[in-house]
């Protein structure tokens, strides 16, 4: 199933294409690009969208802004529908240069509907871009990054962690695992990540809280998946790391 349009907008009076694709939890589409810009949104579930090592969480209150030509991955961390509004650069308003999150309310989430009609006449269809343009706004809300290792024994680590956010061993029991000192994997993961393995296990623990969080699991029961002992824990460390507590993040006030 490909979830890019081929080649420029079909002709006619509009710049913006709706692609609805179902998408089942875990599903992801391989790494791909196309040329138009892009709005990823869902109406219901939850969908992830990875640039590279930098990740977006997005619930139904949330979209992302792809510029034409990103490589990029999309997919759902819970049964979705990936509404994608592609965007004909010629005739497009916005020159957003980067990924770029944005809020989706009620008057959006209709438009997003409305304009994936094909029995359009063609100023209705014009009047309705036109508010989605007006409706677009960037938001503060920033990605949380968890870079990929390198280094094979790094990677192995990284990926137990992924797998396992609850994962409570030090990082001398990891480095035993690997079969390196716990200074050497010191040092691998801050030259293979550019964080250190604490860090960088924060980030991968918070990261999976949003996925969960973004589909309605309790607080209290995120936390302790991934690793926390307390609800408090949890959220002291989510706002000391990404400034904002989840639920804003979520909302797209952070």
């Amino acid at each position: 199933m490909a979830e890019a349009i081929a080649g420029a907008v079909p002709p006619g009076i509009g710049a913006i294409v709706v692609g609805n694709f179902p998408l089942s939890s875990g599903q992801w589409f391989e790494e791909h690009s196309h040329p138009q810009h892009q709005l990823a949104w869902t109406r219901r579930g939850v969908l992830g969208v990875a640039v590279g090592d930098v990740h977006w969480v997005l619930p139904p209150t949330l979209a992302l802004w792809l510029p034409g030509g990103v490589v990029h991955r999309t997919g759902a961390t819970r049964d979705a529908v990936l509404s994608s509004l592609y965007f004909e650069p010629d005739r497009c308003a916005l020159d957003w240069v980067e990924p770029t999150p944005v809020g989706v309310d009620g008057l959006l989430a209709q438009l997003i509907a409305y304009l994936g009609r094909d029995d359009l006449a063609d100023d209705a269809r014009l009047r309705g871009e036109a508010v989605v343009f007006d409706l677009l706004r960037p938001l503060p809300t920033t990605p949380i990054e968890v870079p990929r290792p390198v280094d094979e024994r790094v990677r192995a680590v990284a990926d137990a962690l992924l797998a396992d956010p609850a994962d409570q061993r030090s990082m001398e029991a990891h480095a035993r695992a690997v079969g390196v000192s716990r200074r050497t994997l010191t040092r691998l993961f801050v030259h293979d990540t550019g964080m250190s393995f604490d860090r960088w296990r924060t980030h991968a623990r918070l990261r999976a809280a949003l996925a969960l969080l973004a589909e309605g699991q309790p607080v209290s029961r995120v936390a302790h998946a991934v690793g926390y002992a307390t609800p408090s824990a949890f959220l002291a460390a989510f706002k000391r790391t990404v400034g904002t507590s989840p639920s804003r993040y979520l909302d797209g006030d952070g």
